[in-house]
């Protein structure tokens, strides 16, 4: 993993003690010469740590993509970090537990606890990392996406041990090209059957579309698609960009004609309008 997280200033494992919802397994991790991971069993945090100067105080857990099945750990992951950190962002890489039964006891909730663990992991280090305990966001995409969605959906209930209370409601979302829905109609397939299993119950898919669990509490959000994505349809942006406003959760969407799945590695100035909605939220500082 040293050519992945060489600029790291930190890899935080994300549980102290035993790995909740675990099985024994003899799984190992594997993909760190392609930087796309895989049998991920130790979930950590990778913190990219902003110039004390550029600081604005504000923590962005980034969860990169792969349908469930990978963690493109370096194109949206560690790319990312380093971007907003050098825009004053103290950035944390989540490498995350894919969904597996062969790893966990409950796989449709695994993912989840690792967000939510991370979560409570830079709020309660805040201080010792110069970080506001009120300007920590989450940023997923692609199914990276659709679990920080989820994080910034299922915030009331705690998956993970949470005995000190820590606030798991995210201060903002940013979801790039996402996995919202695991309805029949929007859902992208892999991911769902990655989560929920070939022939999920309906109780599942709807507690796992997230369109339909927002609530006025929901946090701010800026969503960002491509309108001919063929793998994950735009309409999942729109859904959740319409749920939100109905609720009058603030939330902010760009959508580019063309640039199909995974269009940041074809859009080199596409967070350019991120950076300008993190600083009318002062979650950056204005230059």
């Amino acid at each position: 993993m040293v050519s992945l997280t060489a600029n790291a200033q930190e890899i935080i494992p994300l549980y102290s003690g035993v790995v909740p919802n675990a099985k024994a397994s003899d799984i190992r991790e594997s993909g760190a010469e392609s930087g796309v991971l895989k049998g991920i069993t130790k979930p950590t945090l990778a913190y990219f740590k902003p110039a004390p100067d550029k600081a604005s105080g504000a923590a962005v857990i980034i969860v990169p993509g792969g349908g469930y099945g990978v963690v493109v750990y370096q194109g949206e992951g560690i790319n990312i970090a380093k971007a907003l950190a050098e825009k004053g962002v103290a950035a944390f890489v989540l490498k995350y537990r894919l969904p597996s039964d062969a790893i966990m006891v409950d796989k449709k909730i695994g993912p989840l606890q690792d967000a939510q663990q991370a979560l409570k992991l830079v709020r309660d280090n805040a201080t010792k990392w110069g970080i506001d305990a009120g300007k920590v966001g989450i940023m997923g995409f692609s199914a990276g996406g659709h679990l920080a969605s989820t994080a910034a959906t299922h915030f009331e209930k705690a998956y993970v041990d949470n005995a000190g209370n820590t606030n798991l409601r995210p201060d903002f979302q940013i979801l790039i090209y996402p996995v919202i829905s695991m309805s029949d109609s929007l859902a992208h397939g892999g991911s769902r059957d990655n989560l929920l299993g070939k022939s999920p119950l309906r109780p599942d898919i709807e507690l796992f579309s997230n369109e339909l669990q927002v609530r006025a509490n929901t946090p701010p959000t800026y969503l960002t698609h491509a309108a001919d994505d063929k793998l994950v349809d735009v309409d999942n942006s729109i859904v959740y960009f319409e749920t939100l406003r109905r609720q009058k959760v603030p939330v902010e969407m760009h959508i580019y004609p063309k640039g199909d799945h995974g269009f940041i590695f074809r859009h080199p100035g596409w967070m350019e309008p991120l950076f300008a909605w993190m600083k009318q939220n002062t979650w950056l500082k204005n230059e």
